[in-house]
């Protein structure tokens, strides 16, 4: 067999296909994370499997999956909700954004710096065209990339997969803050700023501009930012 043969050979294994119970949560997911599915609602098993054309036993796996994942709760003798995002949850989800997204950002520092700064200004270009014709949603949309960029440049299988779920929450957030979300020169700023950290090697500055990003979208989300996001040296910043 030629090189050219087994590397043919190698890349051309059979694509595993997705399993329907896995489906039906991606499917799920998307709709509470575009608000379709509101939080606070009640998913019934009749209904739901109607709606997406399976039978209630890869619909209870799929569900299953999403209530592992937090974004389901299971009422005894009630059913399954879609969580509702209290004050006290938004709080708890950011404190974790915030481990998440520090962490891979001290990685990225010592891995590719450059490379994730021009990726991340890429997307903040995206960001600021977004923000000069006003147009909400594709800024939400661009915001949402740009945090997902940072975490997955910093190759860390583990810090991607939290990171994932904490951003369908993260977009219900968004979501419900669309009709008052600013889309201004300083929330683009933001971005900027961290994304040029990383080419300046800057990893305290790095680490600072994530804490007041988190801080400023828990002010907007909650009107508060106690408890929540710590400093750069572990402990809690003052109100």
């Amino acid at each position: 067999m030629t090189a050219l043969s087994r590397s043919s050979s190698a890349a051309l294994n059979p694509v595993p296909r997705e399993s329907t119970p896995s489906m039906v949560a991606s499917r799920i997911r998307e709709a509470i994370a575009l608000g379709e599915i509101a939080p606070g609602s009640q998913l019934g098993e009749v209904e739901y499997a109607a709606r997406l054309g399976v039978s209630r036993g890869p619909l209870r796996e799929g569900l299953q999956r999403l209530t592992q994942e937090g974004l389901l709760v299971a009422h005894p003798n009630r059913g399954l909700f879609v969580v509702e995002m209290t004050d006290e949850r938004v709080r708890d989800l950011y404190l974790a954004r915030s481990a998440i997204e520090r962490a891979a950002g001290g990685r990225i520092h010592e891995t590719t710096p450059a490379a994730t700064s021009a990726a991340l200004l890429e997307v903040v270009e995206e960001m600021a065209r977004a923000a000069a014709r006003q147009d909400v949603r594709d800024v939400s949309h661009a915001d949402i990339h740009f945090h997902q960029v940072l975490v997955e440049h910093a190759e860390s299988p583990h810090l991607s997969r939290i990171h994932a779920t904490l951003m369908t929450e993260t977009r219900m957030c968004i979501h419900l803050l669309e009709p008052t979300y600013a889309v201004d020169e300083a929330r683009v700023g933001e971005h900027r700023e961290i994304a040029r950290s990383f080419a300046d090697g800057d990893t305290r500055r790095t680490d600072a501009l994530i804490v007041h990003h988190m801080r400023d979208a828990l002010r907007r989300l909650t009107g508060s930012t106690t408890g929540a996001v710590t400093d750069a040296a572990g402990g809690p910043q003052p109100s």
